[in-house]
Parts: structure tokens; C-alpha cells; sequence
């Protein structure tokens, strides 16, 4: 490929370091650095004026200087050009070109323009990012080029805004995020038991109703019950504001309307779409209800006639019908749905989830539209244009790409951002439960290793979701979110080869200065910054344990405590360790010894290395550990050094 046959270039190694999230695919330093002041202008065509202002807004508040937008490029501009030679990099790559007297952003089309904006973005001075102006703060870009393109098309987010209503400024503000990290895809949940929070004109009672629920109850402790009513919803002008902002950022939204299960709020506001026919209230946020649409011709047309008010508002190719957790008791106790099942000739209500999903998915098809919904829609057997969004595991995802359907990974254990991010509850906000660092997140491979080529060409991407039962506001939000994101973003789009996590966590580290000065309540990082000391690669680990070393040049400076992580990054087998110990020549410095392993289930990877002597100066220092892999030899990952 173009991209990797140019990775090995480097630049000068004593430019400042290139801190962008996500990494880019080839960056090469250069010397010197480019100019920002008074005088900078930005350089445009009539195709690439759109973006040129969009980029005077991005740069004025932090900066202060209102940089004139312009036809006239040459010293001293940022010009933005489109090079139609580029097609090699896809829509969404670019080229970067940082010099002295001038910057150059080249892209095929305006997508990859305005992911090479934020990638000259991030080269600025965190304190460009603020939102309040600073007069006349000259800045300097350091000299680069880069070339960049994303790995996967589908690179996702999904808030769900149905628990707890989120207020269309933040909205907003997330979007604005998620386009800092070259993500794409902006999936919102926008219906469930708790709340049905999009406008729909023919049927108003949906947020007469359906958007107001009576209580909260976060935990099974009384004091977090919150008794007032509490709600809200979108008009459909405030959706095609968001549309609009959203599309200006290369992001498309993917609105989920959730069908058959998980309907209590739609079944509240009409009780003929339920299975009872007696009236029910739209439940409290973690409160039971009986939650599923019958399967009436009347229903299907209720819920066509809803996703053709959806379709107007939103253009995405891909409509998301969620088809998750069905509770298909009330269908078994319903005689009429019983009738149309033997009618139909199903078997079970698999195959009449089966067959509504059919129904919807003929729909959006002959609306030029996709499907997409959670992988509880294999059920019963896949509609012929589904996509799968794997969210139970990756087991999902196989078996859709394997069927030649597309399919979107998102498996709870590496992508749930609800689930806590320390196992020190105590320190941290309530959560749904679970356990998901950082590291976990990076180590995510999309795609399965059971696919072949073809069948992984069906692997749209990669998306993260905030479920947000346990996730009352927007604050909250970011402190979830961020920066479990960046570390998703670079899954997404940085090639495979490229990632590494050390290196991933030098670079998010001034990263947070940006996401501080755009006011984003993220989490702050655990621990000192690791550093990268070593690797394993595929077949250099045997099913047996060995020891194994690796050289330490001038990390140990004395004594102290010592850290060493073994971290997976890919294959099907996990590393099991033994022991870790630093030597120096035939005397041993520290040993740690209990079982570890990393991969998979990750448990006790982190050995602790107390040295109590000073060291030999000028005589090298060794890692040793006793390692063995798990199911096979393929496992690779890499091994990180702390001092405390």
C-alpha cells in the first residue's frame, strides 16, 4: 500500500514531538516551524470556502485574530486545495504539508480537507482550543508532513439520550468532539421504555406522553430516587439544526427508533400498539415495564408512517431499529399475535421478530435506506439488507459477515463506555457495573480473527456506546466518555500496525490540555507515563513456560519501585506469566513472582520491582520473565517500564 511503504521516512529527531489523536499513518518532522499571527491568512477556492471560514471559527476564539479568508494563497497562509490525484487516500485521507513559509492541506474531496483541519489543529498550542479569546496570542505549528487516511469508514459513537434527555447544546458540543477526533458516524438512541424524545407530527402523543417520566432510580439506594418528573425531547427543527452542524463536520447522524422491544414510552402514549390493551405509564429510569409493540398491520403502518417522518429529518443511508432484548412473553399470551403467527406459518416469535424486522427493512429498502439494529436481529433469521451492529460479544458480527451482511463491532466488554473505568468503585461516579481502562479499549482489534479477507470487507468499523441509566447529565457524559473516546478514535482509524499504546498514552497526555481548554469534564489519567520497553511477537512465545529478556538501557537510575506491565495488543491466544525480575549480570535487582496473564481476561499483568541497591553504573540492566501463551502462538503485545 502507499500509506506503509512510506512509514519507515523520519524526519529530524529533535523537532518537537507530533501529538495527534488519532495517529496519523506516515508523519515525517520537519525543521523550523510555520507562523500563526495577525497577518495568516487561509487560502481558498469557491469549492473550499465552505471550509475555510469553518476553520477562521476554529482558530478565532483561542487566537483572537479574525484571519482573513481568502482567494489569495502564497507566504504565510494556509491554503486548502483540492487535488483530485490524491484519490489514492480515499475521501476521507489527506496530505499535510507544515513549512516556514507556509501551510498546504490537500485532500480528494472536502472530507479529507477537513480531517487534515484537524489534524493542523491539534499541532497548534493547547491554548488555541479555548473558547473565550485571547488577543493577539501568536502561536507556531512545528514543520511536518503527514499523510493520512482512516482505516475504517464506520468510525462511531452512540449516546443514548432516552434514560436521561440531553439538552441540543450538547448535543452539539459532542459533535464538535467526535469531529475532533475524526470520528464519522453520531448514532442516537432516541427512543426506549424511559422516553421517546424525537417529534413525530402525525403521532404527538409520542412526547405528549411518551418524553415524561414521573422518577429516577440510579441505584437500589433511596436517597438517589428522584421523584419529580423529568424528560424532555427534540422538535424536528431542532433535529435538522443538529443534521445540518453534524453534516457541516462530515458527521452523519444514525437515528435509532427502537421496534419491537424496549417500547413502554410509544405503548404509554398509544395503548393499541401494546399487547394488553389497558393503559400504562411511561416507566422511571431502571423501572420494569412490559416493553413490546404487538405485531399488527395496524402497528406495522404506525411505525412506517413514524421512520417516513424520521427519514425526512434525517438522510443517513443507514436507519437503526435497535430489534435488542426482546421480551416476547407478551406476544406468546397475545391471541391475535398467536393467530398471525400460525397464519403467517411461523414456528416461534424468533421468526416473528424475524418477520418485523422484515417488514421494516423492505421498507427503508424501497426508500433507498438500510437497516441496521443490535445483533439480536440474527434471531429468527437476518432480512436480506440488514446490517449488524455485534454489541453481545463478536459472536454476532461473525456470524452476520459470514452471511455476507456488513456489520458494525461494538461488543459491550471493549466498547461500553458506561462500565467503570477504575475497580476502586469508591473513587468513582455510580455505574451500570463492569470494568472497561482505557488500555482495554486500545487493545481492540474490529476485526474478528476468524474472518477471511472477503468476509472481513464486511467490518464497517468500530463504535463506542453511553448508555446512560446510570448517566444523568452532560458532565457526567464527558467524564464517561472522555478519554475513552481518543482511545477509540485511533482504533478506528489508525492502521493496525501503527498502534501502540505507550506511545498512544505520551500523546493523550498534552491531548487533555486541549480537551481541558474546550471545558470537557474528562477523566484524568491514572499513574505516571509508562514507557514502551519491549514487545512479543506471534510465534515467539511458546504453550510452554520459558524465560524470556528484554534490555533496559539507563532505566534503572537507582533504587525505587519499578513497574512492569505485559499488555496484549492482538492475536487469538492470551500471555500467561509466571515471574518478572531485573537483573544486572549474575546479580539479581528486584523479582516479582505470581501468576499473571493479559488477554482476553486480563488479571494481576502488572508486576511490582523494588530495588534496593544502586546499580553498576555503565553496566546494562535486563528484564527477565517467565512466559508462557494460551490456546495457541499467536499472541503479540508489548511490555511497559514505570518508575513510581
Amino acid at each position: 500500500m502507499f500509506l506503509l511503504a512510506l512509514t519507515a521516512l523520519r524526519g529530524d529527531t529533535s523537532a518537537p514531538p507530533i501529538n495527534i489523536i488519532p495517529k496519523p499513518n506516515i508523519v515525517v518532522a520537519g525543521s523550523g516551524a510555520f507562523r500563526v499571527d495577525a497577518g495568516t491568512r487561509i487560502a481558498v477556492s469557491g469549492e473550499t470556502e465552505g471550509l475555510g471560514y469553518l476553520l477562521e471559527s476554529m482558530l478565532r476564539p483561542g487566537t483572537g485574530f479574525p484571519l482573513d479568508v481568502t482567494r489569495r494563497g502564497g507566504r504565510n497562509a494556509v491554503n486548502l486545495r483540492l487535488d483530485r490525484g490524491l484519490t489514492k487516500l480515499g475521501p476521507e485521507g489527506y496530505v499535510l504539508d507544515v513549512r516556514p513559509n507556509g501551510v498546504e492541506i490537500r485532500a480528494s474531496a472536502q472530507a479529507g480537507l477537513f480531517y487534515g483541519i484537524q489534524s493542523f489543529r491539534q499541532l497548534l498550542p493547547y491554548q488555541t482550543f479555548r473558547q473565550s479569546a485571547t488577543p493577539g496570542l501568536v502561536t507556531e505549528v512545528p514543520c511536518v508532513h503527514i499523510e493520512d487516511m482512516p482505516r475504517f469508514t464506520w468510525r462511531g459513537a452512540m449516546l443514548d439520550v432516552s434514560r436521561h434527555f440531553m439538552p441540543k447544546s450538547f448535543l452539539l458540543k459532542f459533535v464538535d468532539l467526535l469531529a475532533l477526533h475524526k470520528m464519522n458516524t453520531f448514532h442516537i438512541h432516541f427512543t426506549d421504555d424511559q422516553g421517546w424524545r424525537i417529534q413525530i407530527k402525525k403521532y404527538p402523543l409520542l412526547t405528549e406522553v411518551g418524553a415524561w417520566h414521573k422518577a429516577n432510580k440510579l441505584t437500589d439506594d433511596p436517597t438517589t430516587l428522584n421523584s419529580k418528573p423529568d424528560g424532555g425531547y427534540y422538535t424536528q427543527d431542532d433535529l435538522r439544526e443538529l443534521v445540518a452542524y453534524a453534516g457541516a463536520r462530515f458527521i452523519t447522524i444514525v437515528p435509532e427508533i427502537e421496534m419491537p422491544g424496549h417500547s413502554a414510552a410509544a405503548i404509554a402514549s398509544y395503548t393499541t400498539l401494546g399487547n394488553t390493551g389497558k393503559p400504562s405509564r411511561v416507566p422511571g429510569v431502571n423501572e420494569g415495564s412490559p416493553n413490546v409493540l404487538n405485531t399488527s398491520e395496524r402497528t406495522i403502518q404506525v411505525y412506517q408512517e413514524i421512520l417516513t417522518e424520521v427519514m425526512e429529518i434525517f438522510p443517513s443511508k443507514f436507519i437503526h431499529i435497535g430489534g435488542d432484548e426482546v421480551d416476547k412473553g407478551p406476544w406468546h399470551n397475545n391471541p391475535e399475535v398467536q393467530t398471525q403467527m400460525k397464519d403467517l406459518g411461523l414456528k416461534n416469535e424468533d421468526g416473528l421478530q424475524s418477520w418485523f424486522v422484515g417488514q421494516m427493512d423492505k421498507f427503508l429498502t424501497a426508500h433507498g435506506r438500510r437497516l441496521v439494529g443490535w445483533d439480536e436481529i440474527l434471531e429468527g433469521g437476518l432480512a436480506q439488507g440488514a446490517t449488524v451492529m455485534s454489541w453481545r460479544g463478536i459472536n454476532g458480527g461473525i456470524a452476520a459477515a459470514k452471511a455476507n451482511h456488513d456489520v458494525v463491532m461494538a461488543p459491550g466488554e471493549f466498547t461500553y463506555l458506561d462500565h467503570y473505568q477504575s475497580t476502586d468503585h469508591t473513587s468513582e461516579p455510580v455505574a451500570i457495573g463492569g470494568y472497561l481502562p482505557l488500555s482495554r479499549i486500545y487493545g481492540y482489534e474490529p476485526i474478528p480473527a476468524s474472518l477471511t479477507p472477503e468476509e472481513a470487507r464486511h467490518v464497517l468499523g468500530g463504535q463506542c456506546q453511553l448508555w446512560t441509566e446510570y448517566i444523568p447529565n452532560p458532565r457526567h457524559v464527558e467524564y464517561m466518555a472522555f478519554p475513552r473516546i481518543c482511545a477509540m478514535a485511533e482504533v478506528d482509524w489508525s492502521q493496525k500496525d501503527q498502534r501502540s499504546y505507550i506511545d498512544f498514552m505520551s500523546r493523550l497526555r498534552p491531548h487533555l490540555e486541549r480537551l481541558q481548554a474546550l471545558d470537557v469534564n474528562y477523566r484524568p489519567i491514572d499513574g505516571p507515563v509508562m514507557q514502551a520497553v519491549g514487545t512479543w511477537k506471534s510465534g515467539e512465545m511458546k504453550e510452554t513456560f520459558g524465560v524470556h529478556s528484554w534490555p533496559l538501557p539507563n532505566k534503572i537510575d537507582g533504587p525505587g519501585d519499578y513497574k512492569v506491565t505485559f499488555s496484549y495488543t492482538e492475536g487469538a491466544c492470551r500471555l500467561d506469566i509466571a515471574w518478572a525480575e531485573l537483573v544486572q549480570g549474575d546479580a539479581v535487582l528486584a523479582r516479582d513472582e505470581h501468576p499473571g496473564r493479559t488477554g482476553g481476561d486480563t488479571v494481576d499483568n502488572v508486576y511490582a520491582l523494588r530495588v534496593r541497591q544502586t546499580p553498576v553504573a555503565g553496566k546494562p540492566c535486563v528484564l527477565r520473565a517467565s512466559v508462557r501463551t494460551d490456546g495457541g502462538t499467536d499472541s503479540t503485545g508489548e511490555i511497559s517500564f514505570t518508575k513510581q
